[in-house]
Parts: C-alpha cells; sequence; structure tokens
C-alpha cells in the first residue's frame, strides 16, 4: 500500500545525527508515512539528511529570520516533494505554511499541531518588548485554527482552546514519549539527599523566576536539600545564581539524562504559568517522581493534588516554597506521591508504533 506523503514543519530543534528517542520515533513514523522534515537545527549540527532539512542556528535574530525565511523553505519542498499533508507545530508556522501553499499553488491539507497556547509566545517568553506583537500572535492564532484541515491538541487544556474558536480536534494524544527510556527499568529508590529537579526553558511562563524566588527559603527550611536546574532561555541570570550558591544547573540533557537526573531527585518542580500539557511530568510520572506544578494551562489534567503531586498558584514563591518544603522534609510523602505517579504515567506512554498509527489516522482522516 503506498504511503502518505507527509511534510512535517517545526521550530523544534534537531540534532544530526538523530539521537535514540528521535529515532525510534521517525523509524516508527517512517513505518506508516513517507516524511520529510522541515525544522532547525541545534548549534554544531549537520543541517541536511535523508528525510531532514533544518535551518541553521544564526544570531540574536535566529527567530526573526527563522520565521522570516520559513515560507521559502516551505514554498521549496512542497514543489519538490509534492506532500499530500502537512502536520505544522504551532499558529505562527501555520501560518507560514498557508502563505507558501499559496505562492506554491499547492493542494496540501494543513494539519495543525497545538502544543500549547499560542497567546503565551508574546506575553511570558523572552523580552517584554514582544508584548508589542500580542495582537498580531493572536490573530495568528485564529487564522491558524480556523483554515486548518484538521488539528491535533495534545490535552484536554489545548482542546479547550481551540473550541473556543468553534473548532473541534480531529486528536487528542500526548507528544511522543520515550518508554524505552523512562519505563524500561523500575523506578529507582529515592535517593539519600533530598533533591528537586527543574527541566524546562529558562523562562517566566516555565515560572523558573518564581523557583528562583523560593529557593533561598526552602533550603534554609531543609537543610542538605539540593537543586538541580535543567535548561537554557533568557532567564540564565538566574540559573547562574542559583549555581553560585550551590545549586547544579546542566544546560540540556537527552532523555536518557532526563531519566536519571529523575531518579537522583526526590520531585519535579515545575510552577509553570503556563504549560500545553508538560511532558516532563509525564516523564517524572513514569519514574515515580511527584510533580510540584503551577495550578495552569495542561498540568492540572496531569497532577492531581495531594494525590501524585500538588500544585500551587503561579507566580507565588511563598506557595511554591511550603509545597517543596512538605515533600523534601518528608521522605514518606514523597514516596507516597510518587508510587501514585508510577501507576499514572505507565497509562500516558504508548508505544511508538501506537503513536506513529494516531498520526497516520490524522493523515487519513483527510481523505
Amino acid at each position: 500500500m503506498t504511503k502518505p506523503r507527509v511534510l512535517f514543519v517545526s521550530r523544534e530543534r534537531f540534532r544530526l545525527p538523530l539521537d535514540d528517542t528521535q529515532r525510534r520515533k521517525w523509524d516508527a513514523v517512517g513505518e506508516l508515512l513517507d516524511y520529510r522534515i522541515l525544522a532547525a537545527a541545534q548549534p554544531g549540527s549537520p543541517t541536511q539528511a535523508e528525510r531532514m532539512s533544518l535551518a541553521p542556528p544564526s544570531s540574536a535574530l535566529d527567530g526573526p529570520l527563522y520565521y522570516v525565511r520559513l515560507p521559502r523553505r516551505i514554498v521549496r519542498e512542497l514543489r519538490a516533494f509534492r506532500p499530500d499533508a502537512a502536520v505544522v507545530q504551532g499558529v505562527h508556522e501555520a501560518n507560514a505554511f498557508l502563505a507558501a501553499r499559496r505562492v506554491a499553488r499547492a493542494h496540501t491539507k494543513l494539519v495543525l499541531d497545538i502544543h500549547g497556547d499560542w497567546h503565551v509566545a508574546t506575553r511570558l517568553y523572552g523580552s517584554p518588548a514582544r508584548r508589542l506583537l500580542n495582537p498580531v500572535g493572536d490573530l495568528m492564532g485564529v487564522i491558524a485554527v480556523r483554515r486548518a484541515d484538521a488539528i491535533r491538541t495534545l490535552s484536554p487544556f489545548t482542546t479547550a482552546i481551540v473550541r473556543r474558536l468553534g473548532r473541534e480536534p480531529d486528536g487528542e494524544f500526548p507528544a511522543f514519549l520515550d518508554r524505552d527510556v523512562f519505563l524500561a527499568d523500575p523506578p529507582a529508590p529515592l535517593p539519600e539527599c533530598p533533591r528537586a529537579l527543574f527541566v524546562g526553558v529558562l523562562e517566566r511562563y516555565k515560572g523558573f523566576d518564581t523557583l528562583a524566588a523560593a529557593w533561598p527559603r526552602v533550603a534554609t527550611a531543609v537543610p542538605g536539600a539540593e537543586l538541580h536546574v535543567v535548561g537554557r532561555g533568557t532567564l540564565f541570570a538566574h540559573a547562574r545564581e542559583l549555581a553560585a550558591s550551590g545549586a547544579t544547573w546542566t544546560p540540556s540533557l537527552e532523555a536518557a539524562g532526563v531519566a536519571t537526573a529523575l531518579d537522583e531527585s526526590w520531585l519535579l518542580c515545575l510552577p509553570s504559568r503556563a504549560e500545553g500539557l508538560g511532558r516532563v511530568v509525564i516523564e517524572a510520572m513514569s519514574r515515580g517522581r511527584a510533580t510540584v506544578g503551577g495550578d495552569a494551562g495542561g498540568i492540572p489534567d496531569l497532577v492531581e493534588d495531594g494525590e501524585n503531586g500538588l500544585l500551587v498558584t503561579p507566580g507565588d514563591d511563598a506557595q511554591l516554597a511550603d509545597a517543596l518544603i512538605r515533600i523534601l522534609r518528608d521522605r514518606a510523602e514523597a514516596a507516597r506521591l510518587g508510587a501514585a505517579a508510577r501507576r499514572r504515567g505507565e497509562s500516558l506512554m504508548p508505544p511508538p508504533a501506537e503513536y506513529a498509527a494516531r498520526v497516520r489516522a490524522l493523515i487519513d482522516g483527510l481523505r
């Protein structure tokens, strides 16, 4: 049977050759689809492979340049690859696709892949000057949702955003998660030292500034407590200050490294102000670790307060400190919450073949 030709478009940053997690994902997708990927490259990575065309990182203008060049790159793929459909992650990328499709006079169907609340991009990410772009960003979201041929969402939260614009998603399922890394072995016992782990971009929407403000109080209340920060972003100065006072700061980790960091911690801290779903929350659950998370976005779709983690008001550093202290002082409580989290996490990580089948079902539904 002929495989549908599908172009995947996103601003995701890949490194070539692909790591084991990415390879497992795309090998499974390749069993069902003839695909090409149009995305971005991590620093130092090659930019071309058989199925991939990656934009090299440039400068401080990396973001604007990426979007300025994206329509032309999509036009080239539409003309050369002639895909039946394009799975486009994000409303800004979707608007670039719509413009390119007009230029190329192509009939490729658009599957809009919603991973979060697009309003966040100009409100809680990067420089405050980005807020001047709020009206443009909001309008792009409306256009993309209403003109997409199909829509995939991650969670009840992202589904609700789409429904507010009068559309019903054609599929709702989480992003790919690597079972081979996070579920292959039983959860490790809690380490002797109470440790909190943060994994995510160092931005306001992830609540990293709230964690930075809360941690000194936690460190005073729980002598010997440790913090491990994993991520890059515009709030790097906070990470540097935390590291100077004894925290560990790791700019990035692959999936296996995240699993190890979770095993070395008592809990995940993700005090986000906005979150589409929180993939790292599922990863933490799968390793039997509780989450102290922001009561916002898709996090409450995963974390039940007092059952498998604790929810806190976004931006409230005192409440965040109290929640962290509660768990880091009480090994039995950390173990109880973590065991419940593991039971939930096991149900949220389908095998690669099942993930690929869900993507294929979206494409087949366009016909």
